[in-house]
């Protein structure tokens, strides 16, 4: 929990640097700056996920203004800057479905959101019905962290794009690790009782039964998402099942308080995880979690090339407090992809800047990756860490000054995660 000095530091801090995104908006010449709206949980359980991806998304904004925005044509007011607002979602659907009502009216055209698949569902669904009726308001949806792989499967939509890998795709590369684990015969799996958790499991099951037929699965557990304060009974469970190993696609404080859980009972299981890598999980396991837990990534700090290393120091540079770590590389492309669509088609057009998103090829730092615009699903490498001291080899840099770091083990190419999708996408004519 953050303290009343953290809590209140952290929304001076996105007061501040609201306005600092604004006036480099204000400064575009002859033209209004393009609008983004960030639509994240702010405030209640999950607002430290929600602060995180400001600053990510903040700091990516920063970088574009800097060399002079996005360059349009003069029929098109030439070059204009990128303004960020943020809008609370308080961790509800309705609450967030308000929110895009709110952006939309105050002339916001690229929506972002993350943080709930079951949100960006109803977002999609929201936007899809909002673009039919108001063809002359059309949003797009860029989506950096829903990673149900529905979404881009039988839900996908020509307005919504998204950068992060789905659910399956993180799967297989935590499997590709996890097969290897010839100390594991038991297994647990629990996860968050919405559709993004129950796809985790379900997919959890699917391959294990393909790829390690041998591991018996010895629990299989949904709790209530942001809303369970003492994980000890779950943790209790999962060590009386003689388990070693935990699956678990938790994100937030439900995973942070779940690994605590856990260390405290005396669990010394493995934990193969979607986002065991920060947001307090380190520190709450300490030396328990050393060669235990595993984390699936798009990118980590410790990835061992010098462009990484740049970009990493880069980031902590301009957010120095360690509090404030938890970089990623997806939203920085996502914005450089923005970018690129609005510059590629030469309009402001949403269709326009939609059919040139589809083909978005971009690289920054030695990452990189490009649309599918059979499905709008981002291509792009994972990584696949193990948690362990800093300064053991291959952990340069640890998370939150926790002094415990991600050593890389697995690098997965963009070929190798790709995955087949069933969306059948309608296109506006």
């Amino acid at each position: 929990m953050l303290s009343f000095n953290r809590r209140r530091f952290l929304a001076i801090s996105a007061a501040a640097l609201s306005i600092s995104l604004f006036s480099l908006g204000a400064q575009a010449a002859g033209a209004g700056p393009i609008r983004l709206a960030l639509v994240e949980s702010l405030s209640g359980s999950f607002a430290n996920t929600g602060e995180a991806v400001f600053r990510n998304i903040a700091w990516a904004v920063e970088r574009v203004n800097a060399r002079g925005g996005v360059r349009l044509p003069a029929s098109s007011g030439g070059a204009r800057q990128l303004q960020l607002a943020r809008y609370d979602s308080k961790g509800s659907n309705e609450e967030a479905l308000s929110a895009l009502r709110a952006a939309i009216d105050d002339g916001a055209r690229i929506i972002l959101q993350g943080n709930s698949s079951a949100t960006a569902a109803a977002l999609i669904e929201a936007i899809n019905k909002h673009n039919q009726r108001e063809p002359g308001k059309r949003v797009l949806f860029f989506n950096y962290s829903a990673v149900d792989p529905s979404l881009t499967n039988d839900k996908c939509s020509f307005w919504h794009f998204r950068f992060d890998a789905h659910a399956d795709m993180r799967m297989a590369a935590l499997m590709d690790v996890l097969r290897e684990d010839r100390q594991l015969s038991q297994a647990y799996l629990i996860g968050q009782d919405y559709s993004f958790g129950q796809s985790v499991l379900r997919e959890a099951k699917r391959q294990l039964a393909a790829l390690r037929p041998d591991v018996a699965i010895v629990g299989e557990e949904l709790h209530p998402v942001g809303r369970v304060k003492d994980f000890a009974p779950y943790a209790v469970k999962i060590k009386a099942s003689g388990a070693q190993a935990v699956i678990t696609g938790n994100w937030g404080n439900d995973l942070t308080l779940l690994v605590k859980a856990a260390r405290e009972v005396g669990y010394e299981g493995m934990f193969y995880t979607f986002y065991g890598n920060a947001l307090g999980a380190p520190a709450a396991l300490g030396d328990a979690g050393v060669g235990k837990v595993v984390a699936v990534a798009d990118w980590l700090p410790n990835v061992p090339t010098a462009g990484s290393e740049a970009f990493y120091r880069a980031f902590r540079a301009r957010f120095p407090d360690p509090r404030d770590d938890y970089v990623h590389m997806r939203m920085q492309l996502m914005v450089e992809a923005l970018a690129q669509a609005f510059e590629r088609a030469a309009s402001l057009d949403t269709v326009a800047v939609a059919r040139a998103l589809e083909t978005a090829d971009v690289t920054l730092s030695g990452q990189s990756g490009r649309m599918r615009a059979e499905d709008h699903q981002f291509q792009q490498s994972l990584v696949v860490g193990v948690m362990d001291r800093v300064g053991a080899p291959g952990v340069q840099f640890d998370v939150e000054g926790s002094g415990y770091g991600f050593r890389v083990v697995r690098q997965i190419a963009a070929d190798q995660a790709r995955m087949p999708t069933s969306c059948r996408m309608a296109r506006p004519s």
